[in-house]
C-alpha cells in the first residue's frame, strides 16, 4: 500500500445523502458511452485490469487442486506468446487470489514467492447470518492460515432497519479481528433496495475502518452494477474530503467480459482519478472475466480470436 490504512472515525449519520436513482443511472450510462478505447490503448487498460483482478473461486466443490490451478493462472494469466507479442518485459500477475478460509493454506503455498496476496471471504459468506463471535473466529482463522485480505459480509438487516450503530459496531469488531490483514466490506448491494441505503452503508463501513468497500458477494440476484458503483465511489470521495482517509473499491459479481473490465476502470478514472486504477485501491472480483481479457489481447496481437481451448482455464 502506498498510503496509510483507513483508521476509521466515530459514527456520524449526518453525512448520509439521498441518492437520485434516475440521475445515477444516467450518469453511469453517459460515462461509459462517451469513452471508446481501441487498439493499443484498449490493450493497456486490459493489462491494467489483470493487475487489479482478485482471481476468485467460491464454489461448493472447490478443492486444493482447483485452488492450485487458479494460483498458477494468477502467476501466469497470459500465454507466453501474447506477452512476447505485446513487448512486455515480464509476465503480468493478478492483484490477488480469493478463496474460502479452509483453502487459504493451499493458496498461500501455491503463491509463495510471487508477491500475490491471498484474500479470503469470511463471516459466514455469503449470507452472514451467523452469531458474531463465530464470524470473528472465522476471520481470525483465515488470518492465521495466511490470508492478507479478508472480504467480510455485513448484516443486511442492520441497513434495512436503519440500525447504523449496530452495523458500525459489527464492522469495527471485524476490523479489529483482521489485525494486519486488510478488510474489504461486502455490502451485498443487491439486497439493500435503494441507492440511498447503499450510500449510507458505504459511509458507515468506512467510518468503522474498512480498507475497501465491495459491492456484492456474487450470490445475490443483482450484483455489481455501474449505478451502484457510482454511488459507492461518490461515498469514497465524500469520505476522503471529510476525513482525509483513502478507501479502495471492489466491484464483484456478474462481471464476465473485457468490456466490463473497461467500463469499471472508466468509472474509476472519471469519478475518483488515476490513483484508483492501481491494485492497492481498486480490485475486480472476477474469474471468467480473465478468459475474455486474454482472448481480446490475443486478437489484438494476432488479428483473430483464439479458440477457447487454446487459452488455459483459471
Amino acid at each position: 500500500m502506498s498510503h496509510p490504512r483507513n483508521p476509521g472515525t466515530p459514527l456520524d449519520c449526518t453525512s448520509f445523502v439521498r441518492v437520485n436513482r434516475p440521475a445515477a443511472e444516467r450518469r453511469a450510462a453517459t460515462l461509459v458511452a462517451r469513452r471508446s478505447l481501441k487498439g493499443a490503448h484498449q490493450a493497456a487498460w486490459l493489462l491494467n485490469a489483470i493487475a487489479c483482478m482478485d482471481l476468485t473461486t467460491l464454489a461448493g466443490d472447490d478443492t486444493p487442486d482447483r485452488v492450485r490451478r487458479l494460483c498458477a493462472k494468477a502467476r501466469r494469466p497470459l500465454a507466453d506468446e501474447i506477452v512476447a507479442a505485446l513487448g512486455l518485459e515480464e509476465m503480468p500477475k493478478t492483484g490477488a487470489v480469493c478463496v474460502y478460509p479452509t483453502l487459504v493454506a493451499p493458496a498461500v503455498a501455491a503463491l509463495a514467492g510471487s508477491g500475490i496476496p491471498v484474500a479470503s471471504v469470511a463471516t459466514g459468506f455469503p449470507a452472514g447470518l451467523m452469531p458474531l463471535e463465530l464470524r470473528l473466529a472465522e476471520i481470525r482463522y483465515a488470518v492465521d492460515q495466511g490470508a492478507q485480505e479478508i472480504d467480510i459480509v455485513i448484516t443486511r438487516a442492520h441497513v434495512l432497519g436503519g440500525d447504523w450503530a449496530a452495523l458500525y459496531d459489527e464492522i469495527a469488531a471485524m476490523r479489529a479481528a483482521c489485525g494486519p490483514a486488510h478488510l474489504k466490506a461486502i455490502l451485498a448491494t443487491g439486497d439493500l433496495v435503494t441507492l440511498s441505503n447503499v450510500y449510507a452503508a458505504s459511509v458507515v463501513a468506512m467510518q468503522a475502518g474498512a480498507d475497501f468497500i465491495k459491492t456484492s458477494t456474487g450470490k445475490e440476484g443483482v450484483n455489481a452494477t455501474l449505478p451502484v458503483g457510482l454511488t459507492m465511489c461518490r461515498a469514497i470521495r465524500d469520505y476522503r474530503a471529510a476525513t482525509g482517509h483513502i478507501v479502495g473499491f471492489k466491484p464483484a459479481g456478474g462481471m464476465k467480459t473485457a468490456k466490463d473490465a473497461l467500463n469499471w476502470q472508466i468509472l474509476m478514472r472519471e469519478e475518483l482519478g488515476r490513483d484508483w486504477l492501481r491494485p492497492d485501491l481498486f480490485r475486480l472480483g472476477a474469474s471468467s472475466m480473465l478468459a475474455d481479457i486474454e482472448r481480446q489481447l490475443s486478437h489484438h496481437v494476432t488479428g483473430r480470436y483464439a479458440a477457447h481451448h487454446r487459452l488455459a482455464l483459471a
